[in-house]
């Protein structure tokens, strides 16, 4: 078996275009070649920690892939990351364990923020001027460098609970070429993005209906739990294209859960990315719309970038 380190992990990547290797991945989900089982999840409250494990594998392919991936939110404190992992490779006919990938999270962080490219790239408004980041962490970064793909925008407000965190999330971001502005309240980013991306482990919500604008795009990436939430219910009520990664796993976490639990949207209103990729279902229509994304994480991309980085 294989043990691949996080430094070669990333210089495989770097020989990988992952963007429609994960768009292969959601098309083949939502046309069920893809076995995926519920997530497995273990919370720790005592030190606010929380371990995911996704797995599963595409029908006729060769592997099949089991991730574990943590988030450990007082790891500030005795300076150490917040997210940890590793996904592990097997031969899908034998079950042969082929590698052990010890990314220590950072592809998961690269998956997800390949979603949320591939999700502005199919329902974000052609015109954008300006694009909202909702936290300031790993997550926040990646999301913003990814979205290159779906738009040439530069100009971006950030807003974060800790100032220290947005000042250092400004001056790495300017250092790249963004224009970022720090914000204290997410009224200002609703009220000037068009795309907005949330990026948080926040359990209320810190986007308001009050605020919501014709043409906005949302991806909300952090609720991934069944008790955490980033938007307002009544925005998925208010939207005009809903849109799941995965519909079967947000019956039970992210924003949609939160609404359909309310009974403020049925399940019949809600999109699968990967039929928006395909183009069985049909995303944004105008400019005027609004859109949202619900990103809860689906272990077919997992399944798509470790196998891309096995086979490198």
């Amino acid at each position: 078996m294989k043990v691949i380190g996080l430094e070669a992990i990333k210089t495989k990547l770097e020989k990988i275009d992952v963007l429609p290797l994960i768009e292969e991945g959601f098309v083949k989900y939502s046309q069920g070649q893809a076995v995926v089982p519920p997530v497995g999840e273990l919370l720790i409250h005592d030190v606010e920690g929380e371990v995911h494990i996704k797995y599963g594998y595409i029908k006729q392919d060769d592997i099949y892939v089991i991730k574990i991936a943590s988030g450990f939110y007082q790891n500030a404190s005795l300076g150490l990351p917040a997210g940890n992992g590793l996904m592990l490779v097997f031969n899908q006919k034998t079950g042969e364990p082929l590698a052990l990938l010890q990314d220590e999270a950072y592809l998961t962080d690269v998956r997800t923020a390949v979603a949320g490219a591939i999700a502005a790239k199919y329902l974000a408004p052609k015109v954008v001027n300006c694009i909202g980041i909702v936290g300031t962490g790993i997550q926040a970064r990646l999301q913003l460098q990814y979205l290159k793909t779906a738009t040439d925008c530069t100009n971006v407000m950030v807003w974060g609970r800790n100032a220290k965190a947005a000042e250092l999330f400004q001056e790495e971001m300017a250092a790249k070429g963004y224009g970022i502005s720090v914000v204290t309240d997410t009224k200002d980013i609703m009220q000037s993005c068009q795309i907005i991306v949330t990026t948080t482990p926040s359990k209320i919500s810190l986007l308001s209906v009050d605020d919501l604008k014709a043409g906005t795009h949302i991806t909300a990436i952090g609720s991934d739990t069944p008790d955490k939430q980033e938007v307002d219910a009544q925005i998925l009520a208010q939207a005009d294209v809903v849109v799941a990664d995965s519909i079967s796993q947000c019956r039970t976490r992210g924003e949609i859960s939160q609404a359909l639990k309310q009974g403020i949207i049925a399940e019949d209103d809600i999109l699968e990315l990967g039929n928006i990729i395909s183009g069985s279902s049909v995303g944004r229509t105008s400019e005027e719309q609004i859109t949202i994304a619900d990103l809860t994480g689906v272990a077919v991309q997992d399944i798509q970038i470790a196998k891309a980085v096995y086979l490198t």
